[in-house]
């Protein structure tokens, strides 16, 4: 039985992951920092939690010395771009900080292999804070993975629907209280990943480390003008949206695979999918040749969208 810790597990994704790695047999440990939320995260999943704080190296090893993992999935973030913008120190700390001090203790206790979360504001040209403390982590992890015998490997995917904080469950709310949803850009494109498609792609990931370590790994995805997200929405509720100043960091668009990437991307199917493996700083002999936006991405249709409004995943606050 393989022991897993995912840092920041009792977030959004955290503990959708412990179920899915627990149904596989493994041993899996929550840890975040809000002891509230940890304490719902044992609740939810049926694992075991502990209080860790990535930022500190302390608290680090303290947990990979108690449960000694084998395999760490590195989920803590300070995730919002707003936030990062705000408070840029936060974002480093966790973020950039964070994932040296994983990346230290892990190599220091022989952690087999290390999986590191990203983000698709990750990928070059960085528009924003929260998007150049993710590159760094996946910059961080796949350099080391050339050291010792760690393997370090990340994901990189767009926004997870109905994920905490995110744009769904807020305008739910906005509708619930006032009718009216506030938007800073309808004309902005965003990836849409569902909770099950997020998990999908570390299993993936972690199913094929032997091929895929020292690397970021991507998958397709669709993608949908927040217009339409916002029509759709109010033709199945009744209220209205209205546009609101704009967010620092925010982009039209966000880029899964950035231009300077393209050399250094592969495609790969993986369970009828295609998925995107980039190898930083060694080219590819079959590289990627058009970067992948999500203005120009497959779009969701009408029905798609309806249905991932109204098939929330099940709340559990």
């Amino acid at each position: 039985m393989t022991t897993i810790l995912i840092t920041g597990g009792s977030g959004f994704l955290g503990k959708r992951l412990g179920m899915a790695l627990g149904a596989r047999g493994h041993r899996v440990v929550l840890a975040g920092r809000n002891n509230k939320q940890n304490m719902l995260a044992g609740q939810m999943t049926g694992c075991p939690t502990l209080p860790l704080d990535v930022s500190r190296i302390e608290s680090v090893r303290d947990v990979v010395a108690e449960v000694q993992p084998s395999i760490i999935i590195h989920a803590a973030a300070t995730k919002f771009v707003d936030l990062s913008e705000d408070q840029p120190m936060e974002a480093i700390d966790v973020n950039v900080t964070g994932s040296q001090n994983v990346a230290r203790v892990a190599i220091d206790k022989g952690v087999g292999l290390v999986i590191g979360i990203s983000t698709d504001k990750a990928s070059p040209p960085v528009r924003n804070t929260y998007g150049l403390t993710k590159a760094l982590m996946e910059r961080l992890f796949c350099s080391l993975d050339a050291r010792g015998g760690t393997r370090f490997q990340c994901v990189r995917y767009g926004n997870v629907a109905w994920s905490t904080g995110s744009v769904l469950p807020i305008w739910r709310g906005m509708l619930a209280k006032t009718g009216v949803i506030q938007t800073t850009g309808p004309e902005m494109h965003r990836y849409f990943f569902t909770v099950d498609e997020a998990v999908a792609l570390v299993l993936t990931a972690l199913d094929r480390t032997a091929e895929l370590h020292g690397t970021v790994l991507a998958r397709a995805m669709k993608a949908a003008q927040m217009e339409d997200v916002l029509k759709v929405w109010t033709s199945l509720v009744p209220g209205r949206y209205e546009r609101i100043a704009g967010r620092a960091g925010d982009r039209n668009e966000e880029l899964l695979i950035g231009e300077q990437e393209l050399p250094y991307t592969r495609v790969e199917s993986y369970g009828g999918v295609p998925h995107y493996v980039i190898s930083f700083n060694r080219k590819v002999d079959t590289p990627l040749t058009e970067t992948l936006s999500s203005a120009t991405a497959p779009r969701l249709s009408t029905d798609e969208i309806a249905a991932l409004l109204t098939h929330p995943p099940v709340e559990e606050q």
